[in-house]
C-alpha cells in the first residue's frame, strides 16, 4: 500500500482532486459530502508529502494560491484575474512539489499536462458558472402572475399545485378544481397563488 501512495505520480493526483474538492466545498459551502471528500484526499495526499523529497516553494505557493481564490469568490469586479492567479499557482505548485531530478518535477510530465489542461479549464468554467448562478437574483416578477393562465397539475381547493409561467407553485381555490384544469391567476399571497378554473 504504501508503495501506491508514495508514488507521485498517484500523490499528484489525490492532491489535485483534493485541491479541487476543496475550492468546490468553498464556492458550496454546507454540502458536507465535498468536505469529507476534500478531507480524505488532502490527508492521502499529506501522507505523501510527509515521506516523499518536496520543493517548500511550491508547498508554499499551493497554500498562498487559496488567497486570490478567496478573493474570486468575494469580488466579481475582477474576478477572471483572481481565479487565474489561483489556477496557475495551483498548477506550478502540484506540478512541481514532488522534487525530482535537479529542477524537473518527479511527477510524469504528461499527467502533469493532461491534468493541469483539465483541472484549469474545468475550475475556471465551474467556479464562474457557479459563483454566477449563486450571485444572481431572482427575475421573477410574482406580481405579474396575477392574471396569468395555468393548469392544475393536482386537484385544487384549500391546498393543490398549479404550473404557471412555466413553474409549478402551491396554489389553493375557493372551488374544488380538478387536476388537469385550466386556472387564472386571481391573487397571490408569498408563495402562494389563488386561482379559480377557466371556464373553455
Amino acid at each position: 500500500m504504501d508503495n501506491i501512495l508514495l508514488n507521485p505520480n498517484i500523490a499528484y493526483l489525490f492532491l489535485v482532486s483534493g485541491v479541487l474538492l476543496t475550492f468546490f466545498a468553498l464556492v458550496t459551502p454546507g454540502t458536507g459530502f465535498l468536505e469529507v471528500g476534500a478531507f480524505f484526499l488532502m490527508a492521502l495526499a499529506g501522507y505523501a508529502i510527509y515521506f516523499l523529497p518536496i520543493h517548500i516553494w511550491a508547498l508554499v505557493l499551493l497554500i498562498i494560491s487559496v488567497i486570490p481564490f478567496g478573493m474570486a469568490i468575494k469580488a466579481s469586479a475582477r474576478r477572471g484575474v483572481y481565479l487565474g492567479s489561483s489556477i496557475v499557482g495551483v498548477v506550478i505548485g502540484s506540478a512541481y512539489l514532488f522534487r525530482g531530478e535537479g529542477w524537473a518535477p518527479a511527477v510524469n510530465i504528461w499527467l502533469v499536462i493532461i491534468v493541469s489542461l483539465l483541472m484549469s479549464a474545468f475550475l475556471w468554467f465551474v467556479i464562474i458558472k457557479t459563483l454566477e448562478a449563486l450571485e444572481s437574483r431572482p427575475s421573477h416578477d410574482l406580481g405579474a402572475l396575477v392574471g396569468k393562465i395555468g393548469e392544475a397539475k393536482t386537484e385544487i381547493h384549500h391546498e393543490g399545485s398549479a404550473q404557471v409561467a412555466g413553474e409549478l407553485w402551491t396554489a389553493f381555490s375557493e372551488e374544488a378544481i380538478s387536476a388537469g384544469a385550466r386556472v387564472r391567476v386571481i391573487e397571490r399571497s408569498g408563495f402562494m397563488l389563488e386561482v379559480e378554473e377557466v371556464e373553455e
